[in-house]
């Protein structure tokens, strides 16, 4: 079904990059920013820790959020544990614990009967073993971002990673939410590989961290499309009508470090501080086809 296109400053749809720890920024703007500018989209779109970031936001739990993860995070639990030669990663338990804290059935329901969520996962290229497809996704992303560091890189479709979407308003449980955005954040070895209708699902970022393809039909009717992203980038491509907005420093944190909660408060922090900044300035940058909330 086409989206309706917002009429004057407003934006039809919005897209939330991943980034893993950064994304807490995305939890931070949309709360300082929404209720000022009144952001009513018809469709959402994330990927990673992203899509979570979405759904605490729309749900208006951001700052709840960050105040579990900074608790959690403060009781010295390892990035890294070690079971003889073997290491496992707390982060995907705790992070799959965290979900389950914050959605219940009423709060899923609530997500599932608002704007329309996607959430971004890739599946593996057809021709690779999943053990291979893996870390040639992982490594093609680094080597790409390191060399050219675009908004939307193009490694993992050349290799034949594959988008899907999968939207909430189809979901029947909120099992079935948590089993997508744990999919949507499959890393390996950080996250486990998920599985979709009885397939691998991986981290929708080896496609693309800053989804977009969900934006176009309204940008193609000329509906204004907002895009926060989680890192910094040197340059923007030029799409009519879509809005790259980006934090105003580098966020001070890594992706699945779970050993610095400070970093997690600062990441919110700064995102409630760009948030209100974008705000008061929006109506005299709209002609802008990307905004740091520094400038």
């Amino acid at each position: 079904m086409p989206l309706p296109v917002a009429q004057g400053h407003s934006f039809s749809a919005m897209a939330f990059a991943g980034g893993g720890n950064r994304c807490y920024w995305q939890g931070g703007f949309w709360t300082a920013a929404a209720p000022v500018l009144g952001f009513a989209p018809q469709r959402i779109v994330g990927v990673s820790a992203g899509a979570w970031a979405a759904c605490h936001a729309l749900l208006g739990r951001s700052e709840e959020v960050v105040e579990r993860v900074v608790e959690g995070c403060s009781h010295g639990v390892p990035n890294v544990v070690w079971r003889g030669l073997r290491p496992t990663f707390p982060v995907a338990g705790m992070y799959r614990e965290l979900m389950s804290q914050v959605i219940d059935d009423a709060a899923f329901r609530r997500l599932r009967d608002g704007p329309d969520i996607l959430i971004a996962i890739a599946r593996p290229p057809r021709r690779l073993p999943l053990g291979l497809a893996i870390p040639m996704g992982i490594m093609t992303y680094q080597v790409e971002k390191a060399w050219r560091g675009p908004v939307h890189p193009r490694g993992g479709r050349a290799l034949g990673f594959r988008p899907e979407y999968l939207s909430i308003r189809k979901m029947g449980s909120r099992d079935d939410l948590f089993a997508a955005l744990m999919a949507s954040a499959s890393v390996p070895p950080f996250m486990p590989v998920g599985t979709i209708a009885g397939a691998p699902a991986l981290d929708g970022g080896l496609v693309d961290n800053v989804p977009v393809e969900p934006l176009t039909d309204c940008e193609s009717r000329g509906g204004h499309t907002m895009v926060l992203l989680s890192r910094r980038y040197p340059a923007f491509p030029e799409i009519p009508h879509r809005l790259y907005v980006q934090p105003s420093q580098r966020i001070p944190i890594g992706q699945f470090d779970i050993t610095r909660p400070e970093g997690i408060r600062t990441a919110y922090e700064m995102g409630l501080a760009d948030g209100a900044a974008f705000a008061a300035s929006w109506s005299s940058r709209s002609g802008s086809s990307a905004i740091d909330p520094s400038t």
